[in-house]
């Protein structure tokens, strides 16, 4: 079946647009991905907004209750996936929405998403929301072997059918009207707030579900955006009219067609970045940018100087876990510096000269803040980003260690498909804070056998004349992973998470430098399951001796791990307990500050947004049946 696929994809939102076969079923062929930020910043409360709600909800499950939050890497994985899959993509070069909207009414096929503006979008072929799939219920064509999953498609024409005919161009201005990514005005509220619910409406489906009745049905009498949007303004302050109308008609313009032709990118490899986007950046770093080489991290620091760190399920506690990967995210800071000369402040220039500084968006206890960092100074030859992949393989390998704190020799022995992450391990035992344990180092490197033991298992060689030890162990430890439900133990916990924000920036390092170093497979590197499971076993009953006896050639490779990153470890790593305490209770009185690098920190304490996703509530089946409350 010929079929072709595009994607979009941030921290919230997961966006796909497929091109049906002859059949009538579809294949993944082609994938699209938002990248950074918009080079208007215009969604930063919005995105802080939600960087909030996730703190919330880590907070929640990292005390037993509910919530979902991303894992850190996701995006890194998910692109792995998809090479494997050998499935084509290009990650935009900010929102991908109006691109998505535009390559699927080129290829005349629906959009898959989980985000709600795709109710707005003008789409020819419909939308498809991801939660109205039935992934579990997988049926066969009638008299073949084609397989497909029952879904759900939304239809423009259909909601406004259900309105009385009403014009489509007039869902932009009730998405504004709402409150979406780009506008939330609260001087929008004095028209809201002449909606009239119908008695004891509000208590069946909630105000907010009977505002967006309200809203539609008052919208349905009107022919076109313009009547309405001069009905609207007469309701709110003269004063207050002509910067309302310039904010909500550029606020609409999210709604129609891009101008760009992402469909070059799937026909001939190449994607012209929209002028209104293009900083000035160097070929390459588009190219890459594009590519998904290089992450939306990457573009935020060079447009915008600054860049939001995401939480993770952490201790709450402590210092957010990004604060050990500061090192290694000055010298990508270090790398960006130079490449956008129009934006430098003059400061920089007086005397005496000031280091240039980038923003971070962090968690601080439950709360964000943004921090100013220092990018390291790096020598002449690293400062020129458009020449930086002419630097010669070894050069780019030295800075990438140097960073890491290991020694090339020390990974010598160690295989190339995870001699990144145990250099990175290296930098971690260097910097972790004193909860770090030997059984967490333990876990982690049992947990990195896990990718070479499956190649191990399926080989006719190990089959054949080792007895079968490979897949034994990897049943074993399949079998030690902590099942879903497990109490979390919060220090634990926050290891590994510190370990992850250290193999985050250590890829978009190595990605940054051209990959000096090859990058390892994501999809078997590390399983949190895994690591939490093995650390109760290392703790109970087990060692590691008893687990690697069943292969030796894993014990082999366990061995070049641990040596590797416990040359660089510190030396009460492997201390008795007694002599470990004691040890800590004298660091304890030194007082170590986690916050030398950073100046000028800024809480901002915005209360966080209701909901992501504003317009679920427009699925035709919501609306059947409905009282549609009305606007004086």
């Amino acid at each position: 079946m010929s079929s072709s696929l595009m994607l979009s994809c941030e921290t919230q939102k997961l966006s796909l647009t497929v091109m049906p076969s002859s059949t009538g079923f579809t294949s993944v062929q082609t994938w699209s991905c938002d990248g950074g930020c918009d080079i208007s910043d215009k969604k930063l409360n919005t995105l802080k907004d939600r960087a909030r709600e996730k703190i919330q909800m880590a907070h929640s499950l990292s005390v037993g209750g509910g919530g979902y939050v991303c894992p850190l890497l996701i995006r890194e994985v998910f692109i792995q996936v998809l090479t494997k899959l050998q499935v084509c993509f290009v990650q935009c070069f900010s929102e991908a929405d109006r691109d998505i909207m535009t390559l699927a009414n080129h290829w005349n096929c629906p959009v898959l998403s989980s985000d709600s503006d795709f109710c707005i979008f003008d789409l020819k072929s419909g939308f498809c929301p991801l939660n109205g799939f039935q992934w579990r219920n997988v049926n066969t064509i009638k008299g073949t072997r084609d397989r497909y999953i029952p879904a759900k498609c939304f239809f423009l024409d259909a909601l406004c059918c259900h309105f009385g005919i009403m014009n489509k161009t007039l869902l932009p201005l009730f998405a504004v009207l709402c409150g979406n990514d780009h506008v939330n005005l609260p001087v929008m509220e004095t028209f809201l707030s002449k909606v009239r619910f119908p008695l004891g409406a509000a208590n069946s489906k909630g105000r907010r579900h009977h505002r967006v009745l309200g809203l539609l049905n008052w919208l349905s009498r009107f022919a076109d955006p313009t009547e309405a949007l001069d009905s609207v303004l007469n309701h709110l302050p003269k004063k207050r009219r002509g910067t309302v109308k310039e904010l909500l008609c550029r606020s609409m313009e999210e709604y129609v067609q891009a101008q760009g032709r992402l469909q070059d990118f799937f026909q001939h490899g190449a994607y012209t970045c929209p002028d209104t986007w293009n900083p000035g950046l160097p070929p390459w770093v588009l190219a890459a940018l594009a590519r998904g080489q290089l992450s939306p991290f990457i573009s935020d620091a060079l447009v915008l100087r600054r860049t939001i760190l995401h939480t993770q399920v952490e201790n709450m506690q402590r210092p957010n876990a990004h604060r050990i990967s500061l090192p290694i995210r000055q010298v990508i800071y270090g790398l960006l510096v130079n490449a956008l000369p129009h934006v430098r402040n003059v400061a920089w220039d007086a005397l005496p000269p000031q280091p240039p500084t980038f923003s971070e968006v962090e968690r601080i206890n439950k709360n964000i803040k943004t921090s100013i960092v220092n990018a390291v100074e790096l020598p002449k030859d690293h400062s020129d980003l458009s020449k930086l992949t002419e630097l010669s393989l070894a050069s780019r390998q030295m800075l990438l260690l140097e960073t890491l704190k290991v020694k090339q020799s020390l990974l010598d022995p160690v295989p190339a498909a995870l001699k990144l992450p145990v250099a990175v391990s290296c930098y971690w035992v260097q910097h972790a804070e004193a909860t770090l344990k030997l059984h967490h180092l333990q876990a982690l490197l049992l947990g990195m056998l896990l990718g070479p033991l499956r190649a191990m298992a399926s080989s006719p060689e190990e089959k054949a004349g080792r007895g079968g030890g490979a897949e034994t162990l990897y049943a074993e430890l399949q079998r030690v992973k902590a099942p879903p439900g497990t109490r979390l133990d919060l220090d634990t916990a926050h290891v590994f998470c510190q370990w992850q924000c250290c193999l985050q920036m250590g890829l978009y390092l190595n990605q940054l430098l051209s990959t000096p170093l090859p990058e390892p497979d994501l999809t078997r590197l590390y399983s949190g399951s895994l690591v939490h499971g093995l650390c109760r076993q290392l703790l109970t009953s087990a060692s590691v001796e008893s687990l690697l006896r069943l292969c030796p050639e894993a014990q082999q490779l366990y061995e070049h791990l641990f040596s590797a990153t416990r040359s660089c470890a510190p030396a009460e790593l492997f201390l008795p307990k007694g002599k470990l305490n004691s040890k800590r209770r004298k660091q304890k009185k030194s007082g170590i500050s986690w916050s030398e690098n950073r100046v000028g920190t800024t809480l901002n304490a915005r209360s966080w947004h209701e909901g992501s996703n504003p317009f679920e509530l427009l699925m035709v089946e919501t609306l059947e049946n409905e009282e549609a409350p009305e606007l004086k």
